[in-house]
């Protein structure tokens, strides 16, 4: 009798199951990114609290775990605690693209001087503008922190309308068809052409983006913004942040805005050798 032959039995590897988020980290990372936007990087236990929108319990007992792990220390406050310098070791890692490194960072950094109020570089990234170089942590005029990594929406913000203005009309296309699937109010602005199509006209024969407060999250600010060209190439969007009237009208146009274009120009300019490397 033939001896029977039995085929290898291969197991076969069941379907990959999602990793479930681990609840606590991203708690403790909530909390240490509310740490950094406030003030001075200094708050009590309370205002994270309020911020994170966690009972007061968790926030205490994981910013006790962030201070065991050296990323926090207690404040001089009662229930106060601030960030230390290992938060800041984190970055070490990460680098960006090297013409934002390189040429934008510095030059950022050294036009505090002479524009006074904070801005930031954007580039577009699934529907929003997200900041990737900011001035706001050397700018005295700042209101605000933490800003590099911010989304922020294309339609009611300046960096926004400053790109849609200077992009390639298939590229506007493409992204007003994104944003218009949305079931929200920013598809509902998306689908609304017309006005869309005003906003890119008025800001081309401004010469600059501009929105007064749109952005109902930043309701009580303002901004401009240009775009960042390397030769034809549309890089980023440059943006100056300030108070709503706080700036008068003619110092925008005479004074600000052409100093925003000015940087945007040696941005555009110094990138060359690092784009073509």
């Amino acid at each position: 009798m033939p001896s029977l032959s039995i085929p290898a039995v291969h197991p076969v590897a069941p379907p990959a199951v999602p990793y479930k988020d681990v609840r606590s980290l991203a708690r403790g990372l909530e909390v240490l990114k509310a740490l950094n936007r406030a003030p001075g990087g200094r708050a009590t236990t309370t205002e994270l609290a309020r911020a994170c929108g966690m009972h007061r319990t968790t926030v205490k007992r994981l910013l006790e775990t962030l201070r065991r792990e050296g990323f926090v220390r207690h404040g001089e406050r009662e229930g106060q605690y601030y960030l230390t310098f290992e938060v800041r070791r984190l970055s070490e890692g990460f680098e960006d693209d090297p013409w934002i490194d390189h040429v934008a960072a510095p030059l950022m950094r050294a036009s505090v001087r002479e524009l006074l109020w904070p801005c930031d570089l954007g580039t577009v990234e699934s529907g929003f503008m997200v900041v990737r170089e900011s001035t706001h942590r050397w700018s005295m005029l700042s209101q605000h922190r933490a800003m590099i990594g911010e989304k922020m929406p294309l339609l009611v913000t300046a960096l926004g309308r400053a790109y849609l203005a200077a992009c390639p009309e298939a590229e506007r296309q493409s992204l007003l068809a994104l944003l218009a699937q949305r079931q929200d109010w920013i598809g509902e602005r998306a689908r609304d052409l017309p006005s869309i199509e005003q906003m890119v006209q008025e800001t081309r024969q401004r010469g600059y983006a501009y929105n007064a407060g749109e952005w109902i999250r930043e309701a009580d600010f303002a901004a401009v913004a240009v775009p960042v060209h390397c030769e034809q190439r549309l890089l980023a969007v440059l943006n100056l942040v300030f108070p709503k009237a706080a700036v008068p009208a003619h110092d925008l146009q005479e004074r600000y805005v052409p100093a925003l274009l000015r940087l945007a120009q040696e941005i555009g300019k110094g990138s060359r050798f690092w784009l073509e490397g």
